[in-house]
C-alpha cells in the first residue's frame, strides 16, 4: 500500500498507545484523590489529574483522525464485520474518556462520591477494551 500507510498506521499505532497510557493511569490517580485527605496533596494530585486528562485528550484526537483516515482512504476493514465491532468498541472507549472527564470535573468541585475501591474496578475497563479492539484487529473473526 506504499509508504503513506504505513506512517498513517505507524502514527495510529503509536498515539493508541499512548493514549491508552493515560486511560489506564488517570483512574489511577482518581484512587488517590479519592482516598486523600490533606489538602495540599489533593491540590498536587488534581493539577496532575488535569495536565494529565489534556494531554491524553490531545492524543486522542489525532490516533482516532489516523484510525479512520485507515480506515475510509486506505480501506483497511472496510466492509467486514469485524471492523464495524471494533468501532463499536472505539465508540465505548470515546464513553470511558468520557466519563473520566465527568469524574475530574466531580473531583474539581470537591463533590465525588466514590470509593478509591471503586475507582480501581472503574480503572480495569480500558484493559478489557484493549484487549477487545486488539483481538478483533489481529484476529480478524
Amino acid at each position: 500500500m506504499g509508504d503513506a500507510y504505513l506512517w498513517t498506521k505507524t502514527f495510529h499505532i503509536v498515539l493508541i498507545a499512548s493514549w491508552f497510557a493515560g486511560l489506564f493511569y488517570l483512574p489511577r490517580i482518581f484512587v488517590n484523590l479519592a482516598d486523600e485527605k490533606n489538602p495540599e496533596v489533593y491540590a498536587r494530585l488534581l493539577g496532575m489529574a488535569n495536565r494529565l486528562f489534556r494531554f491524553m485528550t490531545i492524543l486522542a484526537v489525532p490516533a482516532l483522525l489516523l484510525g479512520f483516515t485507515l480506515w475510509l482512504h486506505f480501506k483497511i476493514g472496510a466492509g467486514e464485520i469485524w471492523m464495524h465491532a471494533k468501532l463499536f468498541f472505539v465508540i465505548l472507549v470515546i464513553g470511558y474518556h468520557h466519563a473520566c472527564w465527568s469524574l475530574l470535573k466531580k473531583f474539581r468541585n470537591g463533590v465525588n462520591t466514590r470509593s478509591g475501591v471503586w475507582y480501581r474496578w472503574f480503572n480495569e475497563v480500558p484493559v478489557i477494551l484493549l484487549l477487545i479492539v486488539t483481538a478483533l484487529v489481529v484476529i480478524k473473526p
